[in-house]
């Protein structure tokens, strides 16, 4: 991955996107010869010299300053996420050439504590670049049914969220609003550029996906980013039928770039019982012939007629 245009590309892909009466400019209906503000434009808003600017789209000057920075993001009016976004962006451009060795990750022993004090409630952990590290036995079925429960185990065959999100009809049928959750995703994975620039894996990650999914490109190409805490979403699952969820972030403190992912419903809706229905298809059987399929169909006839 490239690190110098990181900051600049995000700097001409904002400034594209907004019009002069987004900012307080007259517009006097001239014909535009780029979309959204010009170079001059913007520099102008933002208190600082053209050719200075000029420069820093270009990549050619690496060391704008805080105070510099934190202009351009009021004059491109961008929240706090994207504000701390376009500072580790110039943070990576100032890095020299050494690349910063990350180590592999791993699930702490606190986090499985974590893991498993949520119970019943769906829960996965993932990493920075949205691997998945682990997950509890309802968060397996609520997400990923179709996949081998233990296979985040192994971390060379670990499950991607993002790639499955794009690239996998199960998880795609999954979410009703796909678009949401495809644009959550490649948000979050924007965030993970500006804060790991030397991961060969997640650029090997976004490649795979620019390569196979027009949609995943033509996301990436918008240079948002997301991190929200929470996001709700309806989910059409092949076992308990529709459900309406929050699903909550939570962020781990000693194990940077890792978070969990709870999935929870409103308190007697119709979905929480789907949740525990769900809960109890999952969960661990007697060694009893046909015990299994019984415990699913039961699930399948309880969730109709919720």
């Amino acid at each position: 991955m490239n690190k110098k245009p990181g900051l600049g590309d995000f700097l001409q892909t904002r400034r594209a996107q907004l019009r002069p009466a987004d900012v307080g400019l007259p517009d006097f209906g001239e014909r535009r010869r780029v979309p959204g503000l010009r170079r001059d434009e913007l520099a102008q808003l933002a208190g600082i010299g053209l050719s200075y600017y000029t420069r820093l789209e270009q990549g050619v000057s690496l060391n704008a300053s805080p105070e510099v920075l934190d202009a351009l993001a009021r004059a491109l009016g961008l929240d706090e996420v994207e504000r701390t976004h376009l500072h580790d962006l110039a943070r990576a451009t100032r890095r020299s050439g050494k690349r910063r060795r990350l180590m592999p990750e791993h699930l702490g022993e606190t986090t499985t504590q974590l893991l498993e004090a949520f119970g019943d409630a769906p829960a996965i952990v993932l990493g920075r670049r949205s691997d998945v590290l682990a997950w509890n036995r309802t968060g397996h079925s609520l997400f990923a049914g179709h996949l081998d429960r233990r296979i985040p185990d192994q971390p060379g065959r670990r499950p991607n969220m993002a790639r499955l999100v794009f690239l996998d009809a199960h998880t795609r049928d999954l979410f009703v609003d796909w678009r949401k959750k495809a644009r959550a995703v490649v948000g979050k994975l924007r965030l993970a550029v500006g804060q790991y620039p030397d991961d060969p894996a997640l650029a090997a990650l976004i490649g795979e996906l620019a390569m196979k999914s027009a949609e995943f490109a033509a996301l990436w190409a918008e240079n948002r980013v997301r991190n929200w805490d929470i996001a709700a979403y309806r989910l059409r699952h092949p076992l308990v039928g529709q459900l309406d969820l929050n699903l909550q972030t939570l962020t781990i403190p000693q194990e940077p770039g890792q978070r969990v992912v709870v999935a929870t419903a409103e308190g007697g809706s119709g979905s929480q019982a789907a949740l525990h229905l769900l809960a109890r298809a999952g969960a661990p059987l007697p060694r009893q012939a046909g015990h299994s399929s019984r415990t699913v169909e039961c699930a399948q006839a309880e969730t109709s007629a919720i």
